[in-house]
C-alpha cells in the first residue's frame, strides 16, 4: 500500500529530504485538507514526503473507496508505483492541510548514484509493503473524527460527548471539543490529539468558522442531521475544504426516540452520497453504541451466503449471535442470504424473523409458480409477492442497521452492489436465479442471482466495515450426485411428492450458480474473523420443508465455531491503545487544563 511507517532520522530517505542541497528539482507546496495528493491511475512520476499534517491511503473498492492507511509528518508516499514503473493503485488524500515536498523521479534516482543506502532502503519499504495487510496495521486508522451538525436542533456536540463517554468506559483516552476551542493555538490541538487516543470536534450548523476549522482537521467526518427535514442543497465543496475534496464522511440521521422506521434516508444519500449512512434515535439508550463500536474497530459485520433451502441455517447461526450479546452492526448477504440478512437489517427479533421466513418460504415453495420455460422455469410471481408482503416499499437506505446485497449483472459482466432503492427490488435480483426465476431488468442492466459472481461477500462488507466480519457459508458439501438426476418416471416423481420442490433441474441449476471456484471461495472466505460453516450436506438445496433441520445446524456450527475463541468477537480488530502511560495522562492534564 502506498502510505507510510514514520522513517527515523537516521535513515537515508529522512537524510535526504532533509539535505534541500541534494534535492535538486524537489519542490515544495501546500495541500488544502481534502484535496488529493494523487488518484488511482494517475501516472507516477514524483516520489512525496510529508512534512506537516496528515494523509490518507484509498484504493477503489466495491464501487467506493476502502481506506488503506494514514501517512504523516515524516513519511514518503507514492514510492511503489514510482519503482515499479506503474500508475498509482491507490489514491492519497490531504486529511487536513499538509505541506508536502515532491521529489521527482529523475532526481531520486540521481541521489541513488551518490547514496547506495537511498536504492536499498526504498526496496526494502517496497518489499515491505506490499507483503503488508493495511487490516493489521489498526493504529493507522482515523483517530480525529468531525461531527458536522448540517440542520437546526441536531446537537452534535451531544452526541460526540456521548461517543466520547462510551469509548471512555472500553478504556481509551478520548474527549470531545466545541467551539470553546476555536481561540486556542495550534500547539494546543496538537498536544490534544496526541494524548488521547481518540478526538471528536463537534460543530454545530451555524458556527460557520468553527466548523470549517473542524471539517480540515478531522480525519473522517460524521455529518449529523435531523431526518425530518429535507436535505439542503450540498454545497459544491464540502465545508471548508477544497473543491475537489474527497475526504470520507458517513451520514448520521436522527429520528425521535420512538421511531419505529426510520424514514428520509433516500432523499440524503441522493443529496450528500456517504459513505455510509445510519439511522439513531435522540436519547435512545444503544443506539449510540454502533458509532462507538465503528470508531474502535469493534463493529461486527454479519455476512450470509446464498444456497437456497441451506441458507436457513442462517436463522440458527443468527439466534446465537444474539443469544451471546454479540452486535450485528452490518449485515450483507447474497440470494437467500440477502433476504435473511434484510430481515436483520428491518429489526425483526427472534420470532419475527421465523414467522416471516415459515410464511413466505417453508409453508409452500416461492418457486412453485412453474411456466412455459421461455425465460426461467417459474414467472416469478410467487417470489415478488412474497417480497413484497414482508419488505414492503422500504428502502435500503432506511434501514436500523447498515444493509447491502449483491447480484450478478449480466449486461456488464460483473456484480452489482445495491446499496440504495426499493429494498424488495434489491433482494429479487440476488435471488432471481438463472433458469429458476425470471431476471430483474433496471434501466438497461439484465440482473440475476447474486450468487453466480459473489456468493459470499465478505470481502465486499469488509470494505464498508474494516472492524471483524462473521461470516456464515452454507455452500458446501454435497449438493447433488448421479442419483438424483437419474432417470426416473413421470409418476413416480408425482406420487413421491417431490414435484413440491421443483423439478431436479432446480436442483441443476442452484448448484451451478452457488458452488463458485475454489479460488474466488478462498478469497471471500479469508476476509472474515470468524467463519461458520454449518453441516448442511443431509439438506437438498432446493427443499423447502427443510427449515427446522438447517436451522439447528446453524445453531450447532455457530455455538462450536464461537466457543473456540480465544477472546471476544468485537475484540479481534479492536483498536490497540495509542495514548498509555504517565506520558499521555501528563499530556492530557496539560491540554485540558490549558483548555
Amino acid at each position: 500500500m502506498e502510505n507510510g511507517a514514520r522513517h527515523p532520522p537516521g535513515t537515508a530517505l529522512a537524510r535526504l529530504f532533509a539535505d534541500e542541497s541534494r534535492l535538486g528539482e524537489a519542490v515544495s507546496f501546500s495541500l488544502p485538507g481534502g484535496a488529493p495528493l494523487f488518484l488511482a491511475g494517475e501516472a507516477a512520476d514524483q516520489l512525496y514526503w510529508v512534512r506537516s499534517g496528515r494523509l490518507a491511503a484509498y484504493e477503489p473498492h466495491a464501487g467506493g473507496q476502502r481506506f488503506l492507511g494514514l501517512i504523516r509528518p515524516g513519511e514518503p508516499t507514492g514510492e511503489i508505483s514510482l519503482v515499479a514503473g506503474t500508475n498509482h493503485r491507490a489514491s492519497v488524500i490531504a486529511l487536513r492541510d499538509s505541506e508536502i515536498l515532491a521529489l521527482p523521479r529523475d532526481e531520486l534516482l540521481a541521489a541513488t548514484q551518490t547514496d547506495p543506502h537511498l536504492m536499498a532502503e526504498l526496496a526494502r519499504l517496497v518489499a515491505r509493503r506490499m507483503r503488508e495487510n493495511p487490516d493489521e496495521s489498526l493504529a493507522g486508522y482515523p483517530s480525529v473524527f468531525g461531527f458536522i451538525g448540517i440542520t437546526d436542533g441536531v446537537d452534535a456536540r451531544r452526541l460526540a460527548e456521548r461517543v466520547a463517554d462510551l469509548i471512555r468506559h472500553m478504556g481509551y483516552r478520548a474527549v470531545a471539543v466545541g467551539i470553546e476551542a476555536q481561540s486556542l493555538p495550534t500547539e494546543w490541538f496538537s498536544n490534544v490529539e496526541n494524548a488521547h487516543d481518540f478526538v471528536f470536534y463537534a460543530t454545530e450548523v451555524d458556527e460557520k468558522a468553527w466548523r470549517g476549522f473542524v471539517v480540515r482537521q478531522a480525519d473522517h467526518l460524521f455529518r449529523v442531521a435531523l431526518a425530518k427535514y429535507p436535505p439542503p442543497a450540498p454545497p459544491r465543496a464540502p465545508e471548508g475544504m477544497a473543491a475537489n475534496a474527497q475526504k470520507p464522511a458517513d451520514l448520521v440521521l436522527v429520528h425521535p426516540r420512538d421511531c419505529h422506521t426510520p424514514t428520509g434516508g433516500p432523499g440524503w444519500f441522493a443529496a450528500f452520497h456517504p459513505d455510509r449512512i445510519f439511522h439513531l434515535r435522540r436519547a435512545h439508550v444503544h443506539d449510540a453504541d454502533r458509532l462507538a463500536r465503528i470508531v474502535t474497530g469493534s463493529a461486527v459485520g454479519l455476512v450470509l451466503s446464498g444456497g437456497a433451502a441451506r441458507a436457513y441455517a442462517h436463522v440458527g447461526a443468527i439466534k446465537v449471535l444474539r443469544e451471546r450479546r454479540i452486535p450485528i452492526d452490518f449485515v450483507a448477504g447474497a440470494s437467500m442470504g440477502a433476504i435473511i440478512a434484510a430481515g436483520v437489517a428491518m429489526n425483526w427479533d427472534e420470532a419475527e424473523l421465523d414467522r416471516r421466513l415459515r410464511k413466505a418460504f417453508v409453508t409452500s415453495s416461492p418457486v412453485a409458480d412453474i411456466a412455459f420455460p421461455l425465460v426461467s422455469l417459474s414467472r416469478g410471481s410467487l417470489m415478488r409477492a412474497r417480497l413484497a408482503e414482508h419488505f414492503g416499499d422500504r428502502d435500503i437506505c432506511d434501514l436500523w442497521t447498515p444493509f447491502f446485497c449483491v447480484s450478478s449483472n449480466l449486461t456488464t459482466g460483473g456484480y452489482k452492489l445495491h446499496r440504495q432503492g426499493l429494498l424488495r427490488e434489491a433482494l429479487a435480483a440476488s435471488a432471481a436465479l438463472p433458469g429458476v426465476l425470471p431476471p430483474v431488468v433496471q434501466g438497461d442492466d439484465v440482473l440475476v442471482d447474486g450468487a453466480i459472481m459473489n456468493n459470499f461477500p465478505a470481502d465486499l462488507l469488509h470494505a464498508m466495515n474494516p472492524g471483524p466480519i462473521v461470516g456464515v457459508d452454507v455452500t458446501r458439501g454435497r449438493s447433488i450426485d448421479a442419483h438424483d438426476v437419474a432417470p426416473a418416471s413421470l409418476w413416480r416423481w408425482l406420487r413421491s411428492g417431490d414435484w413440491r420442490k421443483g423439478p431436479p433441474i432446480v436442483s441443476l441449476l442452484m448448484r451451478a450458480a452457488t458452488m463458485g471456484t475454489a479460488q474466488g471461495i478462498a478469497v471471500s472466505r479469508s476476509a472474515s474473523d470468524v467463519l461458520i460453516l454449518p453441516m448442511v450436506d443431509h439438506i437438498e438445496i432446493r427443499d423447502w420443508r427443510a427449515y427446522d433441520e438447517a436451522v439447528a445446524a446453524g445453531e450447532q456450527a455457530t455455538r462450536e465455531t464461537l466457543d473456540k475463541l480465544d477472546r471476544r468477537v468485537v475484540d479481534l480488530r479492536r483498536r490497540p491503545l495509542r495514548a498509555t502511560g504517565a506520558i499521555a495522562g501528563a499530556a492530557a492534564e496539560q491540554t485540558e487544563r490549558a483548555w
